[in-house]
């Protein structure tokens, strides 16, 4: 059941497609409007009416109709017509498209079908043509008309070209091809010699329009065909004249024809017109040519008695008229300087090249003498050039030189070159400013004496060696106070003018000022350099730009700085400086620095320049340096005066006595050299071996004396160690160093048994101070001074100490010293043994 019930919609929707197909249709729908064009902007109308009955499968629901146009839907108003019909109206009451396609649709089940369709198109009345011309061919004698369509009327048109004869009705001239403005009406439909009307009909479904009527003769708009020139020549009395020969065409030998002659130099632009030509002649003269120019020739015609078409013009002839000798004075321009220790004067003479009108031919020199040219006499010449400048010596007190031109028919008359004083009044002011890229105007101000003429120079800056030599111009208006310079002038170059007022007797001094004829920004910016830095202010420098790579003038420079936190700042420059010094500045911090060189057209950056500020000035590290350096000396000054005073140097640096050089033997009785002495009991040493006394000149010190320590009293037993004593401090332990092969070298404390063995305890040495040669091996001894002895591995014991024998007597108690009253108390090894001399042990029976 679910499956039937969704194949019926779909089932339902197939056959509504099929009744209300296109042939389906045709009595179910009708669809009218009120008209298929309409003028742009106007309101259409339109109406659908639905016929149920004949509309299959729409009998029993309701009908609702729609209206789209392009797609876009539109609203109707929908009713019920007679005989069970459904109608729907439709109005737009402006209509602004060109064409569009309405469509009445029937909605069933949410689905637009489409039943009818209209074309709707919009527009306006053909526009009036205009301009209407035409022209005859008397080749094929076809008339050939164009004109002017007007606008466009967005709507089909047709155009079609109307003639008539006189008294006969109009025909269709031509029709042109689509979106052309011009056709050819044949010769069958022609009548020559007659006057005929020609028009231009356009129609559209809006309206019909026709142009002006043109009423002619086609022979009085024949186009004809152009002349040819023959022949050209002068004639050789009246050398500014020449007679022109030529042939009319064939098609125009029976017409009478009325002719143009034109004709120009090679070098003009403007052409010059010679008319009232009558054709049929042939031949005509001219006069008013320049001598020695080439000239090009053109000629066309048309018939006399109509206003018609001229031919087209000629192919052109050229010709060169006759030379004649220069006419006219030459401009000329003088630099005069002393030379030859004032007898000579050197000239520089630089004149323009004479005008075309002047110069009546090809100029093929110059002259220049010192004095003029008589008749039958000719003077010597000083410069003979093809150029416009000359450089030779005088005389000292030439004032008049002369110059002329010369060509092939011969020389021009002398120009007289006066050579004046420099010392005239100057202009009052001057200026120049662009007039394009490849000219400059200069404008002054007359100086208060009028001059009779003006004299410009310019030249490019930097200045060239044998640069423009035609680089000045004269301007004989006294009156003038503006000049226009071309020659040489190029963009982006720097030029010096100068103005000499010329007056009769003298030439005033110049005035000079600067241009561009076009300025652009510099070529590259100038390099920065660092010349000085503390730690707030910073020194740069540059060099100026070289005039070639400014292309204009300098209106500033800006710096600009930045530092590690991109905080940037600028300053501007007078272009007239080359250095700039950066302030306030933060110390031990990183800075980039570039430079901008700008002209009135743009500026350009130059690379970028890096520094570090120090964190001091220099000022202040030649402060810390001389403190420094003044602390450095009081030191040495202290040490000095350390070293100077004994008692103040025992303060730092107290005497260590040197063994080597202890007087041991200065106290050594000299029996005991003889025979070996024995102690008294009580003190228990005696002498194994005597002692040595070393020779004054031995290198090193020898053994002095062997030491045996005997036992002591076995009733005499000193004081416990670590007590206190009233009067004197217990002597220590007595130890030895041994000898022997089982047990090597070592230190030995004596039996506290009293077994009456001897033990050796040490021998006494002497040795020699710091690289002296060693002897045998040594026994170090301990003085009275705390200090540790030089090359002592062992460190001393502290007073009533034995460090390295504690463990030696094992009740703790020291052997019977019967001398400790007299004996030393600082030394615990040998008792009785001072360094200072034998008298202090006189008292000890020991020895």
């Amino acid at each position: 059941m679910a499956r039937r019930g969704a194949g019926t919609p779909l089932l339902l929707q197939l056959s509504l497609l099929l009744l209300l197909r296109p042939g389906a249709t045709l009595h179910c729908a009708f669809l009218s409007v009120g008209s298929p064009t309409v003028p742009l902007g106007s309101a259409v109308t339109a109406s659908c009416t639905i016929q149920t009955e004949l509309c299959r499968g729409l009998e029993q629901g309701k009908v609702q109709i729609a209206w789209m146009m392009d797609n876009e839907p539109v609203a109707g108003i929908q009713h019920h017509g007679p005989g069970g019909t459904e109608v729907s109206n439709l109005t737009l009451p402006q209509f602004n498209r060109t064409q569009a396609r309405l469509w009445c649709c029937v909605e069933w089940n949410g689905t637009k079908q489409r039943v009818g369709v209209a074309e709707i198109q919009a527009g306006y009345p053909p526009a009036k043509p205009f301009n209407l011309s035409c022209a005859l061919s008397l080749n094929d004698y076809g008339l050939t008309c164009q004109w002017e369509p007007g606008a466009d009327s967005h709507l089909p048109t047709s155009v079609t070209l109307k003639c008539a004869r006189s008294r006969a009705q109009a025909v269709t001239g031509c029709t042109p091809q689509s979106g052309r403005s011009h056709c050819t009406v044949p010769r069958r439909l022609l009548q020559l010699y007659r006057q005929m009307e020609f028009w231009v009909s356009a129609t559209n479904a809006l309206g019909t329009a026709e142009s002006e009527h043109l009423c002619i003769d086609p022979m009085d708009v024949a186009k004809l065909d152009p002349p040819a020139l023959r022949s050209i020549q002068s004639i050789p009395f009246q050398t500014d004249c020449v007679t022109l020969a030529w042939e009319v065409a064939r098609s125009t030998v029976h017409m009478e024809l009325q002719c143009e002659l034109r004709y120009r130099a090679l070098e003009d632009i403007t052409w010059a017109l010679v008319t009232n030509i009558i054709g049929q002649a042939g031949t005509t003269q001219h006069c008013g040519f320049l001598f020695g120019t080439q000239y090009h020739f053109q000629m066309r015609c048309r018939r006399s008695s109509a206003q018609g078409y001229w031919s087209e013009w000629s192919r052109g002839r050229n010709y060169t008229t006759h030379e004649k000798a220069p006419t006219g004075e030459l401009d000329a321009w003088w630099n005069a300087r002393p030379a030859g220790a004032g007898r000579r004067l050197e000239v520089q003479l630089r004149w323009k090249a004479p005008r075309q009108r002047e110069a009546n031919g090809r100029v093929l020199g110059y002259r220049v003498t010192l004095s003029p040219r008589r008749r039958g006499r000719d003077p010597p010449t000083i410069c003979n050039t093809t150029h416009t400048h000359c450089n030779f010596s005088a005389p000292a007190g030439t004032r008049r030189v002369y110059l002329s031109a010369y060509n092939a028919a011969g020389e021009s008359a002398a120009t007289e070159v006066t050579l004046l004083e420099r010392k005239g009044q100057p202009l009052a002011g001057l200026r120049a400013v662009a007039s394009g890229e490849h000219s400059l105007w200069v404008h002054w101000e007359a100086p208060a004496a009028p001059p009779a003429a003006y004299v410009l120079e310019w030249q490019r800056v930097p200045w060239e060696p044998g640069g423009c030599s035609a680089c000045w111009q004269m301007e004989r208006d006294g009156a003038a106070t503006a000049a226009l310079i071309r020659d040489g002038i190029e963009p982006f170059q720097r030029y010096n003018i100068s103005v000499h007022p010329l007056y009769k007797d003298a030439v005033g001094v110049p005035a000079h000022t600067t241009a561009y004829s076009k300025q652009k920004a510099p070529s590259y910016a100038p390099k920065l350099h660092l010349k000085s830095i503390s730690k707030s202010n910073a020194k740069l420098c540059w060099d100026p730009l070289p005039i070639e790579i400014q292309n204009g003038f300098i209106t500033s420079y800006t710096i600009f700085w930045a530092d590690s936190t991109a905080e940037v700042s600028s300053a501007t420059v007078n272009p007239s400086l080359s250095s700039f010094v950066i302030r306030e500045l933060k110390p031990s911090t990183l800075y980039k620095v570039h430079i901008l060189a700008s002209t009135a057209a743009g500026g350009t950056n130059g690379t970028s320049l890096t520094l570090v500020t120090p964190v001091l000035d220099d000022a202040e590290i030649q402060f810390l340096f001389l403190t420094l350096g003044l602390i450095f000396v009081l030191l040495i000054l202290l040490l000095i005066c350390i070293q100077k005073n004994g008692r103040v140097k025992k303060q730092f640096w107290p005497s260590v006595p040197d063994p080597a050089n202890s007087s041991l033997g200065k106290w050594v009785p000299a029996e005991l050299h003889q025979e070996p002495v024995v102690p008294p009991e009580d003190c228990g040493l005696f002498l194994q071996e005597p002692l040595q006394v070393p020779g004054v000149r031995e290198p090193s010190l020898a053994t002095i004396s062997t030491v045996t320590v005997l036992e002591k009293a076995a009733g005499k037993q000193p004081p416990a160690w670590g007590k206190e004593l009233v009067t004197e401090p217990p002597a220590p332990q007595p130890y030895v160093r041994q000898e022997g092969a089982a047990s090597g070298q070592g230190w030995a404390a004596t039996d506290p048994g009293g077994t009456g063995d001897t033990v050796q305890y040490a021998r006494v040495v002497g040795d020699g101070y710091k690289g002296q040669q060693h002897g045998r091996p040594r026994l170090y001894l301990r003085s009275s001074s705390t200090q540790p002895l030089l090359l002592d591995a062992s460190p001393s014991p502290k007073p009533y100490e034995n460090l390295w024998f504690h463990g030696a007597a094992p009740d703790g108690s020291f052997g019977d010293g019967g001398c400790l009253e007299d004996l030393p108390a600082t030394f615990p090894l040998l008792q009785g043994l001072r360094i200072s001399g034998a008298e202090e042990l006189q008292d000890c029976r020991a020895f």
